[in-house]
């Protein structure tokens, strides 16, 4: 495996009080069995299309045709989506690059856009800047009901047609959705097929937050030039231990999952903060949120993720997570970046009155902070695991997200939610579009 989990610094019997018990965490890890059964059911009856898809390969060429079809000619490549049809192609094209300070305006183009937040001021303005004739437009919605993504196609399609390119729409526009079922209306396939708009299938089986692995999140990974066969190959490492049938305390996502809801139910610690030493993580921290939130935030359950990035949010929010209220579990994800990096000039760190960064990398620095933050945290009380990748590459990232996809799966089953479904959001999808009517 390209990753390793450590939980020793969240127990009780090394920083107190405040950790978790072996009482409470074998207790979960007791129940836990349960829900990997559930899993290797699931796998073995085709039940959860999620865990086919580490050794899917049927989908791959349509993928990479796609993304060459999208790239051919192209300055910019815009994404319309919200929330899990966004956030885990935004994860997966960091690695490339996106988004990332300093490097993503500088990568070589198709240039790439994300637009998962509706807003009309920040699209307006993309819409009247983008060179159109050589803009390409990626329109996803699992259930091409999507009220936001609705808005941005059609507006996108108006100022195509707007820019003299009607006859181009078909070149410039690709949908991506389930197929029509049953005989039910699929509004974003209805509003781009009459104008000749080709799309890709969405997995009718995985919804759109664990959809990151499915055709959603590789195509732009394809686009940006990502070994998308490294990415299943990654996530089928995550999930091989639960089907090679190993108890729940030797399944990574299983251990990870009792440690949060066990400290949750025994210590109170209801928010889950997790903190990635690297600008390459940043887009997954915030898919973690998404995730975690609205997988398990149901029946007056569930805990509250946090989303930091280090060394930068040492500055913002450490004071708070160290003397501030007990009632976090803090996860602190590091990289092997030691040696890496800009070597720092011996004379300028001595007049910088910081002799000890003489001969040192920045990649050296960031290593130390890792360590010495989840270290403060642990002697201050508050319980960390940590997470190490070697190398940030497309196996590591996707053994991460199918690890933690895994994880919130077999918490929903301690919590006793659905992991899979979101009945809060629909009632604000419903109500907005009530209000919008009126």
């Amino acid at each position: 495996m390209s990753i390793s989990q450590n939980i020793e610094l969240a127990r009780e019997s090394a920083i107190g009080r405040e950790g978790v018990s072996d009482t409470a965490l074998s207790g979960a890890l007791k129940r836990s069995e349960a829900a990997l059964d559930w899993l290797r059911a699931r796998h073995a009856d085709g039940g959860l299309r999620l865990l086919q898809l580490p050794a899917e390969r049927a989908d791959i060429a349509s993928v990479q045709d796609a993304a060459k079809r999208l790239k051919a000619g192209a300055t910019d490549i815009v994404f319309l989506g919200t929330g899990g049809s966004s956030l885990g192609g935004q994860t997966l094209a960091q690695l490339a690059g996106y988004a990332v300070p300093g490097v993503g305006s500088l990568r070589d183009g198709p240039r790439i856009h994300f637009m998962d937040n509706l807003d009309p001021a920040s699209f307006g303005a993309l819409l009247e800047k983008l060179p159109l004739a050589t803009s390409r437009f990626v329109a996803i919605s699992k259930s091409g009901g999507t009220g936001e993504t609705l808005m941005q196609t059609m507006a996108a399609l108006s100022a195509c047609k707007a820019g003299g390119l009607q006859s181009k729409i078909g070149e410039l526009f690709l949908g991506l959705s389930e197929p029509v079922k049953g005989g039910k209306r699929n509004a974003l396939r209805d509003l781009l097929e009459p104008e000749g708009v080709a799309f890709l299938e969405h997995d009718t089986g995985v919804g759109g937050r664990f959809s990151g692995l499915t055709n959603v999140g590789l195509l732009p990974a394809a686009i940006l030039g990502l070994d998308i066969v490294a990415l299943r190959e990654g996530a089928a490492n995550a999930l091989a231990p639960v089907l090679a049938n190993k108890p729940a305390r030797e399944v990574p996502s299983a251990l990870g999952a009792s440690l949060s809801i066990a400290l949750a139910e025994s210590k109170g610690k209801t928010i889950s903060a997790v903190m990635a030493y690297a600008d390459k993580l940043e887009k997954f921290a915030k898919w973690y949120v998404q995730l975690w939130a609205e997988s398990l935030g149901k029946d007056g359950k569930g805990t509250t993720p946090i989303a930091a990035l280090g060394p930068v949010d040492q500055h913002s929010q450490l004071q708070l997570f160290i003397a501030g209220p007990r009632d976090k579990l803090f996860t602190v994800l590091t990289t092997g970046v030691a040696g890496k990096g800009p070597k720092i000039d011996a004379e300028l760190a001595k007049r910088a009155h910081e002799a000890d960064f003489g001969g040192k990398t920045i990649g050296d620095l960031v290593a130390a902070q890792g360590r010495a933050t989840a270290e403060t945290l642990a002697k201050n009380g508050c319980p960390v695991r940590t997470f190490h990748l070697d190398t940030i590459d497309e196996t590591s990232l996707g053994e991460l997200l199918m690890h933690f996809m895994l994880e919130t799966i077999i918490a929903a089953h301690l919590l006793g939610v659905d992991a899979f479904d979101q009945p809060a959001v629909e009632e604000g999808k419903i109500l907005a579009k009530k209000y919008l009517a009126g």
